[in-house]
């Protein structure tokens, strides 16, 4: 009888074990398939208009987005590091507002900053008009004024958006340094220059370099920044390649290409993390001390901390809610409620599907963590770190395979054609959302499950709850903050996802992202104002949600 039971168990054991593996590896598969076609096209015939293109636009591909990573890596590091420190560690007029002011820049895109401030710098502009009557310039040859339109305008614009970033990470490890140890840095004659470069920033190092990973990532993910500044990059090849030259097999190399970027950053990030491990001694919940600033130092702080807010967030809102307010009723009609509707859909499907996959896997892993399930939560995570651009290759591929094939068997079979039936869908652009941002939903979800003891998973099941009863009455209701917090991030990268939307969008079916962008291309950027600035509002949201998490750490810290 014992030896049945046992068997019976193993039984049960096997089915559990294969059910759950079985949908993790499924969604896994669905995720990492537009990734393996891109990579699997580095191995296909090399054909004409790739030796062409390695000949003439490869290099200039390759040394622009190097020039711009490193730009952008110096303005997030230069930004994010030095006000955090200066918000942590030092007390002067206004700190505890820019705590989280710092972070508001995050809801405006990047492309959004650049068709405002070339608006706001242009020749035509009011700050070159106003020049030109101060000083009494006739035309742009008696002057000269930096162009915006360039790389170094790309930098700016793409620094001002992505600092928080390194902040929001460099702020945590300094929160979370010993304060013996920056103490005892002080008592050893350091001042506070000293003790930040030669303590506090050691110590941080591995948060900032993940920081700047996640920062120089979304940098090679952009596109309408790069493609309205006249820069060429990969995001920008690849989209010449494949819409204005039709070659889908050279797009699909020159994303594979961009790929190899983006792991070297992921390696990079990976093995500065492995180099430096630091440990403290003690606890990190004791207030730091700060450095007092006064006078001038304080004036220069508060300069420093409110810069990248004006620039960042306040210029260019302030200047879309003028031209939106200067015709509010031709911009608020019937095409933008449209747009509106288009957008909040496909956000809102995005966001569901994607929590729901995101609970199941991270459910999964808490049920039975064996390292074939660990493999594949991974292996769903990884999108995140690939640019849209690459996804939305890696996906039409796929997808016009299976149209082609699908209609060609019913054209033989039954004799009529189905024509494309997931090609130019929202189906497919869902997925490539997908893809691109389950990590973000499954790295909340995870943080949220992780906080539930285990004693509880056992308390529900030995009052005849089952693992899905478990998680729909017990957990599900615990996990309700990350879970919302989970939607509400999803909701807003889809919002402003402007590479694989412009590649994927589906006939008669605009978001407000692509309007953006088609106005500014014709250079309508008073007509591009209103679903610019919901596009901004609406990622306000969570920068504020998280803000206000913030504020209230430091309440609790400071009680």
């Amino acid at each position: 009888m014992k030896g049945y039971t046992d068997r019976l168990s193993g039984w049960k054991s096997f089915r559990q074990f294969n059910g759950w593996t079985v949908g993790v590896v499924a969604i896994a598969s669905l995720i990492a398939t537009p990734i393996l076609v891109v990579l699997a096209s580095v191995f296909s015939n090399q054909s004409n208009t790739w030796g062409h293109l390695a000949s003439t636009v490869l290099p200039q591909y390759i040394l622009n987005s190097f020039g711009l990573m490193l730009g952008v890596g110096a303005g997030v590091l230069l930004l994010g590091v030095g006000t955090a420190w200066l918000v942590t560690l030092c007390s002067f007029p206004g700190s505890r507002f820019f705590e989280w002011a710092l972070l508001l820049p995050l809801a405006a895109p990047a492309y959004l900053l650049a068709y405002t401030y070339t608006e706001f710098l242009d020749y035509y502009g009011p700050i070159q008009t106003a020049l030109r009557g101060v000083f009494g310039w006739q035309s742009a040859t008696d002057y000269w004024f930096p162009n915006i339109r360039s790389l170094w305008g790309a930098i700016a614009m793409l620094s001002l958006v992505l600092y928080p970033y390194v902040y929001l990470l460099a702020r945590v490890a300094f929160l979370e340094q010993a304060t013996c140890t920056l103490e005892a840095s002080r008592a050893l004659g350091c001042n506070p220059w000293q003790g930040f470069r030669r303590v506090a920033l050691p110590l941080a190092r591995p948060a900032i370099t993940a920081g700047l990973a996640l920062a120089l990532m979304e940098t090679l993910n952009d596109f309408g920044t790069v493609q309205y500044f006249g820069v060429s990059t990969f995001t920008t090849g690849i989209y010449r390649t494949w819409f204005g030259s039709g070659e889908r097999q050279a797009a699909a190399q020159l994303a594979a290409v961009l790929m190899m970027f983006i792991l070297g950053l992921i390696l990079l990030e990976r093995w500065s993390r492995r180099r430096a491990r630091y440990y403290q001694t003690s606890s990190s919940q004791q207030q730091l001390s700060t450095y007092r600033l006064v006078g001038l130092r304080a004036c220069l702080a508060v300069l420093v901390c409110l810069s990248p807010i004006v620039l960042g967030l306040l210029i260019p809102g302030g200047l879309l809610l003028q031209m939106t307010l200067s015709e509010r009723t031709a911009r608020f009609n019937q095409s933008f409620f449209e747009l509106a509707n288009h957008s909040l859909l496909l956000a809102s499907v995005t966001a569901a599907i994607a929590v729901l996959l995101s609970l199941f896997l991270a459910y999964g892993v808490r049920l039975q963590g064996n390292p074939l399930l660990r493999f594949g939560v991974r292996i769903s995570s990884m999108g995140y770190a690939v640019p849209g651009s690459v996804i939305a290759v890696g996906i039409l591929i796929p997808i016009a395979w299976v149209d082609n094939s699908l209609n060609t068997w019913m054209t033989n079979t039954f004799g009529f054609s189905t024509g494309l039936l997931l090609s130019g869908t929202v189906v497919g652009l869902v997925l490539a959302y997908l893809v691109r941002f389950l990590a973000v939903s499954l790295s909340t979800v995870e943080t949220g499950l992780g906080k539930i003891r285990p004693t509880l998973d056992d308390a529900s099941r030995s009052l005849g709850q089952g693992t899905v009863g478990t998680l729909r009455k017990i957990h599900v209701p615990i996990m309700e903050g990350s879970l919302f917090t989970a939607v509400m991030l999803i909701f807003v990268d889809v919002m402003k996802e402007l590479p694989a939307t412009i590649v994927m969008q589906p006939s008669n079916f605009e978001t407000l992202a692509v309007r953006v962008y088609q106005y500014a291309e014709d250079e309508r950027l008073i007509e591009a104002a209103a679903p610019a600035l919901a596009i901004i509002v609406v990622g306000l949201l969570p920068v504020l949600l998280l803000s206000w998490q913030i504020t209230r750490s430091r309440q609790r810290s400071t009680n």
